[in-house]
């Protein structure tokens, strides 16, 4: 049986509709990644699940509990980081420990083989307030207290947002580790490249599921000839090369434009130079590059806004 799993999930705040008929499961073990931008209806799905909030339609279990009948006993199972920093910032890194093992009845030394190896790197800052710890020493002392009753399922909604980069690779490997103890893992995250470590994601636009696939697969169904361009002048590129005659889209893609045809093109490369050096840019290059699941996400969002909502 799934460890999670969402049934045509709605809610709605007043007249915005964050979420909209979700459905998705979660295997036992898995890692799996919540993907889209700030609104897509990530936190609303995080707090259904961790029963802090009622959906206003469908069903979801946790599991295999109901998250209304039995919101106690997912309580129980569950480990919570929400998007915000949620400790107790008066407290110090120690103190905030053993309050939240003392709230679950167990204690720190009990359950401290789990945390340990994260736990050591705070070591040095234990008798420090957590309100005046580092972004990325805040997340780790949250991921301790999420996991100091030795949950089944993780929940961590945006983890790594606002940390530097070090400490964002620190904490997907710790992740990996937990995986490895047989922790379900559900993640959120506006950043692709952290889409790729999950082992499935779902991709999520205004409330609403767009694709659920393996990161490989969903780099594979990329369906269209894509082009990496750059030029001397990059604002005035994307608007001539949205203009061009086969593009099917283009969009800025770190220092450089992704531009997809929509057709195959032999002599793309040669045609792509002539129609920007026409139109007066200079330095141009043009490559073929295989397709990011940032490529196939705004594909998906192209179609997703073309379509008619029901």
């Amino acid at each position: 049986m799934p460890a999670v799993e969402l049934t045509n999930i709605s809610k709605a705040y007043g007249a915005t509709q964050a979420v909209r008929n979700v459905s998705l499961t979660v295997e036992p073990g898995e890692l799996f990644g919540l993907i889209g931008p700030d609104g897509a209806g990530k936190t609303t799905l995080f707090r259904i699940l961790a029963t802090l909030l009622l959906a206003d339609a469908g069903t979801a279990t946790v599991a295999k509990h109901d998250v209304v009948r039995e919101f106690r006993a997912i309580r129980n199972v569950v480990g919570y980081m929400p998007g915000r920093f949620s400790l107790y910032q008066d407290l110090t890194v120690q103190e905030n420990l053993e309050f939240f093992a003392a709230v679950f009845r167990t204690t720190v030394r009990e359950n401290y083989e789990l945390v340990r190896d994260i736990y050591e790197q705070l070591v040095p800052f234990k008798d420090r307030r957590a309100g005046a710890l580092s972004g990325g020493m805040k997340q780790k002392l949250a991921l301790c207290c999420a996991l100091i009753h030795k949950p089944e399922l993780l929940l961590l909604d945006e983890p790594t947002t606002g940390v530097d980069a070090v400490s964002r690779q620190e904490f997907w490997h710790m992740l990996s580790t937990l995986k490895e103890r047989g922790i379900t893992i559900v993640v959120s995250t506006p950043y692709m490249d952290e889409a790729a470590l999950c082992e499935r994601v779902a991709l999520l636009q205004t409330g609403q599921v767009l694709r659920v696939d393996t990161p490989a697969a969903l780099r594979e169904s990329y369906p269209w000839p894509l082009y990496a361009v750059r030029a001397a002048r990059m604002h005035p590129l994307l608007q001539d090369l949205r203009a061009y005659p086969a593009a099917h889209s283009c969009y800025a893609f770190g220092e450089t434009a992704h531009l997809s045809l929509a057709q195959p093109d032999a002599a793309a490369e040669a045609h792509l130079k002539a129609y920007l050096t026409a139109k007066g840019h200079h330095d141009v290059s043009v490559a073929p590059v295989p397709a990011t699941i940032e490529d196939t996400f705004m594909d998906l969002l192209q179609t997703h806004h073309s379509a008619p909502v029901s």
